[in-house]
């Protein structure tokens, strides 16, 4: 069995000995070819890396992503608040946008009370900074 083993680790040595040794040169690349070989992909590495953001730039992506987040927690904190108030589950015609603590309140009610009510419970929520109502009052027929 050793003797297997050493056989076939002598053959796969040969094989790359022979190649190197072949007469024929268009097998292997020259020394001249592999040096602009490996210049090619350091310039191609370069502008690959060049494209990469920088520490400031990844950054502001986090903070940007996190701002995303945070508003859409937001917005849900709100509509969550809107539908567990027991005047406001009726109210499915509010929709509800923040952007950094702003919250923004569009659609329509049945009354002018159901409007300032809605504002109210949004401005009660935990991480408001402000409310815009634009809402409308529209009377069912």
């Amino acid at each position: 069995m050793k003797q297997l083993i050493a056989i076939a680790v002598a053959a796969a040595f040969a094989v790359p000995a022979y190649a190197q040794t072949k007469s024929d040169s268009t097998t292997l690349p020259s020394a001249q070819e592999r040096a602009q070989n490996r210049e090619a992909v350091k310039d191609q590495a370069d502008k690959a890396e060049s494209k990469l953001p920088n520490a400031q730039e990844r950054a502001e992506n986090r903070d940007r992503a996190s701002g995303f987040a945070s508003s859409a927690a937001l917005t849900t904190k709100v509509k969550t608040a809107l539908a567990s108030d027991v005047g406001m589950r009726t109210m499915t015609n509010i929709d509800v946008d923040s952007d950094n603590g702003v919250v923004t309140l569009k659609g329509k009610v049945d009354t002018a009370e159901a409007k300032k009510k809605a504002e109210e419970i949004a401005k009660k929520v935990d991480g408001v900074k402000s409310v815009k109502n634009q809402l409308t009052v529209e009377k069912k027929s």
